[in-house]
């Protein structure tokens, strides 16, 4: 255990591998036509009744129809593990003034984004159904504040790519509200942001524009800050595998039965960060290694992805369901390696 710290490096990069993963998966399912959609944003009873379907009376797309309903839980470990890390690499750093502090991260992500946005463009105008872009999306998607327009799904192309607005969000609330404050400020946040999601209606507009910015991420996010800021690890050294992965089934079991519930939903990425970090937990290292190299290029892997589903789902549309789904995953790992080779050599902002 690093500095009696909850978290490894290793299982730190492999928590990446799995949330990138899922993300990649899910993008690419929930585009077909099956009856598992996710309740990612709303909370939709008909697509509860979709997923019970599909268990009660499962079919060679089981896989499919899962990753499609639950593969958008990658998102929360990935805000997980930034808080988490914000906290390992700032919260003892005396002296961090608010402007570079920003910018700095700004331009850490604008530098995924640039590279990623122009090569999903190029792809887009020469493939089937191009999206309308107007200057003011444009615009909007590389200043990062898209996510704060009406309607950010339709202005959003590709759609993973709100994550961007909503991790400068979440830097900006880490600096101002969160860096070197006491964990009843952190508590305080979630429970205002939980309650903020709470009172709206499961379709309602408004719950929308919550979660696609840093309210309806504030939970998985603080949850990171609060780990991180724990030092009694001891728990950690103390269980064996087999217990690793009794806690991930059964907290894998109450994620399920969270599901149906409209105010346990809104907790449920939480579990979901939970269980993730039980399965790494429970994983022998020799399993380790290909998690890791995924972890190691998930930033250009999260920017790519969209070009490989542009090129590939038609395969999948037309009827090969699983030719596609294994093209679109062999397309996206090779360009996550490329484009890690090219981000790799844009010059890196300084603090």
């Amino acid at each position: 255990m690093e500095n009696n710290t909850w978290l490894s490096r290793a299982e730190c990069s492999a928590l990446r591998g799995i949330a990138i993963l899922a993300i990649m998966l899910h993008n690419f399912c929930h585009w077909l036509a099956i009856p598992a959609k996710e309740n990612e944003y709303l909370y939709r009873v008909s697509n509860n009744e979709g997923l019970i379907q599909i268990l009660t009376d499962p079919d060679a797309l089981l896989p499919v129809h899962l990753f499609s309903y639950f593969g958008h839980y990658g998102v929360p470990v990935f805000l997980f593990l930034s808080g988490y890390g914000l906290v390992m690499k700032y919260d003892h750093v005396p002296d961090l003034p608010v402007f570079r502090f920003v910018r700095y991260h700004y331009l850490k992500l604008l530098t995924m984004l640039f590279a990623g946005f122009a090569a999903f463009t190029l792809v887009d105008v020469a493939t089937p159904r191009p999206f309308h872009y107007t200057a003011g999306d444009i615009v909007a998607q590389l200043l990062m504040y898209i996510n704060l327009l009406p309607w950010p799904s339709r202005s959003i192309w590709p759609g993973p790519y709100w994550f961007f607005g909503l991790m400068i969000q979440l830097y900006i609330v880490y600096r101002l509200m969160i860096y070197r404050r006491g964990p009843a400020v952190v508590v305080g946040l979630v429970i205002v942001c939980w309650l903020l999601q709470a009172v709206c209606g499961p379709e309602d507009e408004a719950l929308r524009r919550l979660r696609y910015n840093c309210i309806g991420s504030m939970l998985p996010f603080c949850g990171g800050v609060l780990l991180g800021r724990s030092r009694n690890a001891a728990v950690v050294s103390s269980l064996c595998r087999w217990q690793w992965a009794l806690l991930c089934a059964a907290t894998v079991g109450v994620l399920l039965l969270m599901c149906f519930n409209f105010h346990t939903w809104l907790w449920a990425p939480l579990t979901a960060v939970a269980a993730t970090v039980f399965f790494v937990k429970a994983l022998p290292a020799g399993v380790l290694p290909p998690l890791l190299w995924v972890g190691g290029v998930s930033a250009a892997m999260f920017v790519t992805h969209p070009i490989a589903r542009k090129i590939f789902i038609p395969v999948s549309i037309r009827g090969d369901v699983y030719a596609g789904l294994l093209l679109y995953v062999i397309g996206a790992v090779v360009l996550a390696w490329l484009f890690a080779k090219v981000i790799g050599k844009i010059p890196k902002p300084r603090l």
